[in-house]
């Protein structure tokens, strides 16, 4: 008998897997079509445990559905450009590019050692220019469609790295990388006109039933749709237009004490100029807008403000309203001037008890009144008007439409959509990224490069240093170039492109890699199109989804896609922890995937991610668990080694032919387990799913026990065994394909067929119960579970092959196992 080596037969399935390039596919391969996706990995050197988990479900949907008859697309790809290449340039004295393919071509060798079925031949990298130069060929159309434009906008800036960082590099106010307090910066950038599919990636989120509820409201909270109205305050005295604020609570107007500008607003430093007030409001503003607006939106964060000497009166009431400038304010909501009601919102209330401003109650709860004097916190609630004029008496949320109306009728407010959202600037002053495909002239202005012209390829030997300009916007031979309108010299765009960029695209790309003729070809694309699965972490549920979506849309108006959504469903996985915490280098708690795969095999590193925990839930790493998951397959390996004697030559069997209750029993293992397997993994309960399988094989072992020698329990052991087989193939494919071998079995047709159930095996409603006479089988009935014993009973007395034996005797007693077992005691 051989003994269990995963290492030879790993390596011996793969190599006949791309020896024979079983997961190749094709528009015109049978069955329905399926496109499975994980999200593509960044080429960081080495795979983690999370990929390990993310990708093992991911090939389980895959080989599943490829058993079920669909023709499945299993991509594999690399979010190519990024930060994390300059730093290792800088670090190690190596050029990204090196450093990025010698990543590539590692970690590719680490995904095919753990057998995942992607169809390599459409692996595609994103720094590759075959890749960019139709992410620039995109960038010139939306700029002809007016989806791109250049202004100044304040960024996230590292002073140390002398870098703009994207907010997801941001962490704690700090930069990732070196951890130097991140100030905001003005610098001239260019956008992504998103705010223009504002209401319609929001209103779509309710037409997406796969995808997770927190992952569409974390969508629906970035962009931020609210419903409410603009409200001027005019100056006072006249002076000027009108301070226009947004609120969703103009039931809350003449609770207003105070306004508070954020420090970007045009206003903030226009309004005090030339008073005693100017040089404070300055000094505030210069000192806030270098803070981290994501720490300056913290509830807990402590609120500070100025006053600019300025006031505007409340076009409701006519009161003096003095004009502040605060740091909880944001330039990004709204119109970046809010109106404060410090009785009904604890921000303004914590502003106003700072700086001894006045309270007004106008909204009284059910139990009582409030006293400005004495509130320790504002009143968020809902209730009756007062101080309202002649709203007082009235529930606060009946008097919104009429205020609303008068704010209209008397041209002081407008109904309004509100959006969070703002548009995506796409700027790095980083060298690896896709360079932007315009050029400056001082005659014509701004040109983008023509078609004809692309790609503008990065120049790959540049030397990436530490500090200072991207190495673009320093080397001559790149952006010096003629204008391509009056060939006068211009300059070259040196930033280049944010890597979201990329990933926002990438899906449609692997439909139809080898296409040269343009960035996509349609009819590829529309046959796999939309992504039928997506796989991911829920960190991604924002940025890269949200970017995706609003690429999908763009690209359908240019007649590129049909789809206008581009993932049907979706699957946010859990994180790997380890000790408590995030597996990560620093913490010291990384399990290496290549140690587990040499150590115990790339099917013992599968089955624990999938077996551990349910795919949307974190997983806790258990070195135990990984012991009894390999032990747990060296006894499937056994459980076919050990007979192979035994069951030579013996045709496969499902059902028992002879009354057997042995057999019978195993019979409905085999087919509830294959109904509750299929079950599982339709709805992504791949732990269960394993659980079932591992029921099974207890069964058999069980049946095993009983040590039939006859051909027809022979035929049905076969037939368990095969099915054991089978069922595991998604999850730990290579020692299936193996012991299917080892049958004597075509490998060609473990991988393309799934396992039927026969309806009489797996009715839920329903048991087998045994019928004996003194100890001895006479027959079986199939009953209501939980029948009442008394009715159990009366059913086993009728029946007649237990009729015969009980006539002319006496019924000393009659015991019932529920769901089980009659015995009837006679003499």
């Amino acid at each position: 008998m051989r003994s269990y080596e995963p290492h030879v037969i790993e390596e011996k399935r793969q190599k006949i897997w791309e020896q024979k390039h079983l997961y190749r596919v094709t528009e015109n391969g049978a069955g329905e079509k399926y496109y499975l996706l994980e999200m593509f990995p960044y080429p960081s050197g080495r795979i983690h445990m999370g990929h390990v988990r993310n990708y093992s479900i991911g090939d389980v949907i895959a080989r599943y559905k490829r058993m079920r008859g669909f023709n499945v697309l299993h991509p594999m790809g690399w979010d190519a450009f990024g930060m994390p290449a300059e730093n290792a340039a800088i670090e190690r004295g190596v050029h990204p590019a090196a450093w990025t393919h010698e990543n590539i071509a590692y970690m590719r060798e680490q995904l095919k050692r753990l057998g995942f079925s992607y169809d390599w031949e459409r692996e595609i990298a994103t720094c590759d220019v075959e890749y960019y130069r139709w992410e620039q060929w995109m960038f010139l159309r939306m700029f002809e469609k007016g989806l791109v434009y250049r202004k100044s906008s304040p960024v996230n800036y590292c002073q140390k790295c002398q870098t703009v960082l994207a907010n997801e590099q941001v962490e704690g106010g700090a930069c990732w990388r070196c951890g130097e307090e991140v100030v905001q910066k003005e610098l001239t950038q260019w956008f992504f006109a998103i705010t223009k599919y504002a209401d319609e990636l929001y209103e779509y989120c309710d037409k997406l039933p796969g995808w997770p509820e927190r992952v569409l409201n974390m969508q629906k909270n970035w962009i931020g749709k609210s419903y409410g109205v603009e409200v001027d305050f005019p100056m006072e005295d006249g002076d000027g237009a009108p301070l226009t604020i947004f609120t969703t609570r103009p039931d809350t107007l003449y609770g207003v004490t105070f306004m508070v500008l954020s420090p970007e607003h045009p206003l903030s430093t226009r309004l005090p100029a030339g008073t005693e007030h100017e040089q404070t409001v300055r000094a505030f503003v210069e000192k806030t807008k270098t803070q981290d607006k994501s720490f300056r939106a913290e509830i807990t964060t402590q609120k500070e403000g100025v006053f600019t000497g300025r006031y505007v009166s409340n076009p409701l009431t006519g009161a003096r309203v003095p004009i502040y400038v605060g740091n909880f304010v944001l330039m990004e909501y709204g119109t970046g001037a809010i109106m404060a009601v410090p009785a009904h919102d604890q921000r303004d209330f914590e502003f106003a008890k700072e700086y001894g401003l006045p309270v007004i109650a106008t909204i009284m709860p059910a139990n009582g009144a409030l006293d400005p004097a004495t509130m320790e916190a504002a009143y968020e609630g809902d209730g009756r008007m007062a101080n309202s004029g002649p709203f007082n008496g009235k529930h606060n949320r009946e008097t919104i439409p009429a205020i609303i109306d008068y704010l209209e009728e008397k041209k002081i407010g407008r109904r309004t959509v509100n959006y969070r959202l703002r548009d995506w600037g796409i700027s790095r002053q980083r060298y690896w990224g896709a360079p932007i495909p315009i050029i400056y002239c001082d005659d014509c202005g701004t040109v983008p490069v023509p078609p004809e012209d692309l790609p503008v390829v990065l120049p790959l030997d540049l030397k990436v240093t530490a500090v200072g300009k991207s190495p673009l916007a320093e080397d001559p031979e790149f952006y010096k170039v003629n204008c391509p309108i009056c060939k006068k010299p211009g300059r070259r765009e040196t930033d280049t492109m944010d890597t979201f960029v990329e990933s926002s695209w990438y899906f449609l790309r692997y439909a139809c890699a080898d296409y040269d003729q343009g960035p996509l070809d349609s009819a590829r694309v529309n046959y796999w199109m939309p992504v039928d699965q997506y796989i991911g972490g829920v960190e991604h549920a924002v940025l890269h989804l949200l970017y995706s979506r609003f690429f999908n849309r763009v690209l359908n108006e240019l007649d590129l896609v049909a789809a206008r959504e581009p993932f049907e469903n979706l699957l946010t996985q859990g994180m790997v922890i380890k000790d408590g915490s995030k597996m990560s280098k620093s913490k010291g708690n990384v399990v290496d995937p290549d140690y587990m795969i040499k150590k115990y095999g790339a099917d013992t590193a599968r089955l624990f991610c999938l077996f551990a925990s349910p795919p949307e839930k974190d997983l806790d790493w258990s070195d135990k668990g990984v012991e009894g998951c390999f032990r747990f397959l060296q006894r499937v390996w056994r459980l076919v080694t050990e007979r192979l004697d035994d069951i030579k030559g013996t045709v496969s069997a499902l059902e028992p032919v002879v009354d057997d209750t042995d057999s019978v029993q195993l019979a409905y293992l085999i087919h509830k387990t294959v109904k509750k397997v299929t079950e599982d993994i339709d709805r992504f309960h791949l732990n269960t799913a394993i659980a079932r399988i591992m029921e099974l094989v207890n069964g058999v072992y069980k049946f095993i026990e009983k040590d039939k020698k006859d051909e027809d329990s022979k035929g049905l052991l076969r037939g368990a065994m095969e099915t054991v087989i089978v069922l595991l193939f998604p999850f730990v494919p290579h020692i299936a394909e193996e012991l299917w071998e080892m049958l004597g079995l075509d490998i060609q047709t473990i991988g393309r067929s799934w396992p039927q159930y026969n309806e009489k095996y797996i009715m839920e409603d329903r048991v087998l119960v045994v019928v004996q006479v003194n100890g001895k089988l006479r027959d079986r009935c199939e009953v209501e579970r939980d029948t009442d014993q008394e009715q159990l009973k009366n059913i086993a007395h009728s029946l007649d092959k237990v009729r015969r034996h009980l006539e002319g005797k006496t019924i000393v007693k009659t015991v019932v196992v529920p769901n089980k077992l009659v015995n009837i005691v006679v003499k």
